[in-house]
Order: C-alpha cells, then structure tokens, then sequence
C-alpha cells in the first residue's frame, strides 16, 4: 500500500481540523470540537497577570456571560486578586504562541454542602470558564469542564456546579449533556452534576494530562526563545 500524506489543516493550538469545520468536502460547515488531544495547562498564583490579561480581552458581553453582570476592570481586577490557589484550582488552554485562550477555574463552596449542614449534594466544586473568540468553535470550553470533572472527583467533591445567566445557553447545553440538573430562577441558572467518586483512574489520568501540557508548554517556549535568537543573530551586523 501506498502512504498517503494527511493534509488535514493544523490549527494555531497544533490540532488537526476536521474537514468540516474548515469547509472542505461540506458545503454548509458547522463548528465541532477538534479531534485530538487539547493541552491544558495547571495556572499558579504567578500566572495572576497573565489571567488578568486574558480576561480583560473579553469584550463587554462576554464578560457579562462569565461574571452574571457587566464586569468593569477593577472589578476583574479583584476577583483574580482574590482566586485562592491553594484551595481553588485554574486550567489554562494556550495556542501555539502561547497566547492564553482560554481559563476555567474550579471554585471550593463553603460549607458541606451548597444548602448548608443537612445538604443531600455533600461538598460542591463551582466551575467557570472564558473562551477568548479566537478559540471559540473548538470545543475549549468542553474539554475544560471535562477536565474540571476530573479534578473535582479527585478533590473529593460530590457534585459540580455551574452558575450561569439563562441566556448563556452554550455553557448550559455542555452541562446538560454531561447529564446535570438545570435549575433555573428566572435570568439565572444552576446547573448540578452529581459526580462518581475519585478512582486511581482518575488521578493518573490528572497527572498525566498535567505533565504532559506543562512539556508541551515548555517545548514551545524553548521554541520561541531559539527562533528570536536565531532571527537576532541574522539581523547583526
């Protein structure tokens, strides 16, 4: 047999791009998630600004969909200020300039449980997620709250839930289809997914997305430094 050359298109965050998505061999392309495995990296306290600057590329309605208000820049401002990193967890998805496209942050709740002491949900995880629109159409948001589920079992979590305005119906759809209880209360909505328990599965699967996106990342990097030197090196007299 003769090989044949995959000219599937690579993408910014070095994914291959179905062919329907980029139009080729469909005439009326829709978006889907890209096939493949999705880097996501761990975010620390010193990634605060890099967060910081991400959020604050979302225009005025897209930071009204994260926040559930139309949120100024000091507002934002204090909310990264405030993300505790040694009880919450940050998820960063990075394109292949290193540009920070996407971040979920999976939030401890207060408390036993989300409706006090005698609460049958136990402990709860809050999970949010910001897509810039350069990574929109590429089911980001989906492989974070996937992720974020992982992580939430490993914490011990009994449920994860999500807040979201009624309208935000991309977020909503993602958490129905991972079969969680949509509860709504007129512009406002919760969304509850009761979570199986943490397994050695489900640690080793952490770890390993963990270690595998922070050598991706540092590849890339090494990368990026070779070729500004190399292009330095030229410029020189």
């Amino acid at each position: 047999m003769t090989a044949t050359k995959d000219r599937t298109p690579i993408d910014r965050f070095g994914m291959r791009t179905p062919a329907d998505m980029t139009g080729q061999n469909n005439p009326n392309p829709r978006p889907r998630p890209a096939d493949g495995w999705v880097p996501i990296r761990d975010l620390h306290a010193r990634h605060r600004r890099r967060i910081l600057d991400h959020l604050l590329e979302l225009d005025e309605h897209d930071r009204y969909l994260r926040f559930g208000y139309r949120a100024t820049t000091e507002q934002i401002q204090h909310y990264v200020a405030s993300i505790d990193f040694k009880r919450d967890e940050v998820f960063g998805i990075f394109d292949s300039k290193l540009h920070l496209v996407a971040v979920a942050h999976l939030a401890a709740m207060p408390g036993k449980g989300p409706h006090g002491d005698g609460s049958s949900r136990g402990r709860a995880m809050e999970f949010g997620v910001s897509v810039l629109e350069a990574g929109r159409g590429k089911g980001l948001g989906l492989r974070l709250f996937q992720h974020a589920i992982t992580h939430a079992r490993n914490q011990h979590a009994s449920h994860l839930m999500i807040h979201a305005l009624s309208e935000n119906g991309p977020m909503l759809r993602i958490a129905a289809r991972a079969g969680a209880a949509i509860e709504r209360d007129g512009p406002e909505a919760e969304a509850w997914l009761k979570l199986p328990p943490d397994t050695v599965g489900s640690h080793i699967d952490s770890s390993l997305q963990s270690i595998g996106a922070e050598l991706l990342y540092r590849v890339r990097y090494n990368a990026m430094h070779v070729s500004d030197w190399m292009r330095m090196l030229v410029a020189s007299p």
